[in-house]
């Protein structure tokens, strides 16, 4: 039998604003079924090593930090996205109040033919600490904040609400979405509680931790589970993985892709733990969470380099989907049969050269055309991407 599946895309969210309508364009052209934006004050690229030997994309942008407000670009994209849902992949409760960004994507739902996405997770200490936001207890935060919004988009007339951090008394937001265009809610959750408060009370579960197709089954079981326990259709929500894609003509220049850099440098967003898998220890602390922990302005160019080149190739590589286009599309398909639904991507190896650029975002194209249904996998009408 075949399986319907969804992908989507995602865009950085920055500088320059020209590359969101460009995503937008690649979306369409794939048949793509959601663009994702972040929500980023600070780039997880340190300004320290961002220059061109770190990826050609410094060439144009004296620093990666130049992040646009996530809600002002949907706004402006609103209008030409059509079929794509647009979306926000993630935001979290603490910088922004949840009635706040219950009306933000209220608001879109007016402004798109399909319904928004607002992903939300518990937050990290990159858009946080610097800015003096408090973020104790982040989960329990945002269950709070989760339950707000749901009562945002459902409720009519005044409603109360009385957590540990946020209390509504008799609060008004009667912007109600247009028939068939309520906002959906997505939770970026990897461990047992934010599966829980998925299943409990999200529309589709955004993670973005790498698993193999084994730990993704498991996840999403806890996922179902914990919709049944709260008395909602497991089916009824959807679930997705972001998937950072290295994609290369032939293994050679698959190798060559993974030892540079921009690529290499992910590894740091793994925590401790995955480091010690591998046989390492994490050159940010033992206790280093990821990329929850990651506060990248602040480590000088010879402690990101030299972590860096601490990286085991072997973690490199498990942190990214990396192959030909044919062999990217087989491991996607594995995590297909194991629920996945709707593959978010993001093409890592287009940071490290024009050329791979311009290759990466054609096999992104190539990818989703032959992802839209597992039938689609082995179809020869799906032409292979141009060596």
């Amino acid at each position: 039998m075949s399986r319907s599946v969804s992908p989507g895309i995602v865009w950085a969210t920055s500088a320059p604003a020209a590359a969101g309508p460009g995503h937008l364009t690649c979306a369409k052209l794939a048949g793509m079924g959601s663009l994702w934006t972040v929500d980023h004050l600070i780039s997880p690229f340190p300004r320290s090593v961002w220059d061109t030997d770190f990826s050609f994309l410094a060439k144009g942008s004296p620093t990666p930090d130049e992040a646009f407000d996530f809600a002002t670009v949907l706004g402006h994209l609103a209008a030409k996205a059509g079929k794509v849902q647009l979306a926000v992949g993630v935001t979290d409760p603490h910088r922004r109040h949840p009635v706040s960004l219950a009306q933000t994507f209220l608001t879109l739902a007016h402004l798109t033919r399909r319904p928004p996405i607002l992903g939300l997770g518990a937050g990290e200490r990159e858009n946080l600490d610097p800015y003096g936001v408090p973020c104790d207890r982040p989960v329990t935060r945002l269950a709070e904040a989760v339950q707000i919004i749901r009562r945002c988009f459902d409720a009519e007339g005044p409603f109360d609400f009385t957590g540990e951090y946020f209390t509504l008394d008799r609060a008004v937001l009667d912007l109600r979405a247009p028939q068939g265009r309520r906002p959906e809610l997505w939770l970026a959750a990897h461990g047992p509680r934010m599966l829980e408060l998925t299943g409990r009370y999200a529309d589709g579960w955004y993670p973005w931790e790498p698993v193999d197709p084994d730990e993704y089954g498991r996840r999403l079981r806890e996922v179902h589970d914990a919709a049944k326990r709260a008395g909602r259709d497991p089916a009824a929500i959807s679930a997705a993985q972001v998937l950072t894609v290295v994609l290369g003509r032939d293994a050679h220049h698959v190798r060559r892709l993974l030892g540079a850099k921009s690529v290499r440098y992910l590894a740091l967003l793994a925590d401790a733990r995955a480091w010690r898998s591998f046989g390492a220890e994490h050159p940010l602390g033992p206790d280093f969470r990821g990329a929850m922990d990651l506060l990248p302005h602040r480590y000088s160019r010879a402690q990101v380099e030299a972590a860096i080149d601490a990286a085991p190739a072997e973690l490199v590589a498990s942190r990214v989907v990396a192959g030909t286009p044919k062999q990217v599309r087989a491991r996607i398909g594995d995590l297909v049969d194991a629920g996945l639904q709707h593959p978010v991507l993001v093409a890592a190896s287009a940071m490290v050269s024009p050329a791979d650029a311009v290759y990466s975002m054609a096999g992104l194209l190539w990818l989703s055309r032959g992802l839209r249904t597992r039938q689609a996998r082995i179809s020869p009408s799906v032409q292979e991407v141009p060596a």
